[in-house]
């Protein structure tokens, strides 16, 4: 039989997931020079402001922050004067080390989330505290055994992705719904009312990540 041709779509993602962004923040320069790019637009100042209240070339100034080049301690110096911040808050980025959260087959924390139905197992995956990203991520394994386990009004912020492996889930989002085998997935605003709607196949157990901004009321 000929194979299904499956159409490529190109996407404006902002976001190279390829990039080396990880090695090249530990670089100090490129560490500091996003640091003070960071306090300048925290502050709304532009590097032309910056030039003019620390007699250093624009030019430079977009070379430091790029991490072109490598300033000395007196440019730092007169910086983080103008910026009103202290000098050793350059080197954050580079000196802050990032977590990782391992869990190994079996070993997630079976949780009652709050708005949990009776029935649904919830498994958290991993959890990270404040992170550099100000995003919050909620992985889950969660499992449903019982036909009764029905429940489509959840509503919260953020935004869900869902990622069958077991089973088989008629599942509503607002007012749609749709029918999720082994392999589907689905990407919503969680901020409309969803949930699994009919169960048509049990045990069903599926991925659910929830994010959304740690500063949320």
């Amino acid at each position: 039989m000929p194979k299904k041709n499956k159409k490529a779509y190109k996407i404006g993602l902002n976001q190279d997931p390829h990039a080396v962004k990880g090695y090249k923040e530990k670089i100090l320069e490129v560490a500091i020079g996003r640091e003070i790019k960071a306090f300048r637009l925290q502050q709304g100042i532009t590097v032309a402001e910056l030039s003019k209240s620390t007699g250093i070339s624009i030019g430079m100034l977009s070379k430091i922050e790029n991490g072109v080049t490598s300033p000395s301690l007196k440019t730092l110096q007169i910086i983080s004067e103008s910026l009103s911040v202290p000098l050793t808050s350059f080197f954050r980025r580079f000196e802050e080390t990032r977590a990782a959260v391992l869990v190994k087959n079996g070993e997630g924390v079976e949780i009652e989330r709050a708005g949990t139905r009776a029935g649904h197992q919830y498994n958290l995956l991993g959890h990270l505290k404040a992170n550099s990203s100000g995003i919050t991520v909620e992985p889950y394994l969660i499992t449903l055994h019982n036909t009764t386990d029905v429940f489509p009004t959840f509503q919260h912020s953020g935004i869900e992705f869902l990622y069958i492996l077991e089973g088989k889930i008629e599942y509503r989002h607002g007012p749609k719904t749709y029918i999720l085998s082994p392999g589907d997935s689905l990407f919503f605003d969680a901020d409309s009312p969803h949930g699994p709607e009919k169960l048509h196949s049990l045990p069903i157990k599926f991925l659910s990540v929830i994010s959304y901004p740690q500063n949320r009321k």
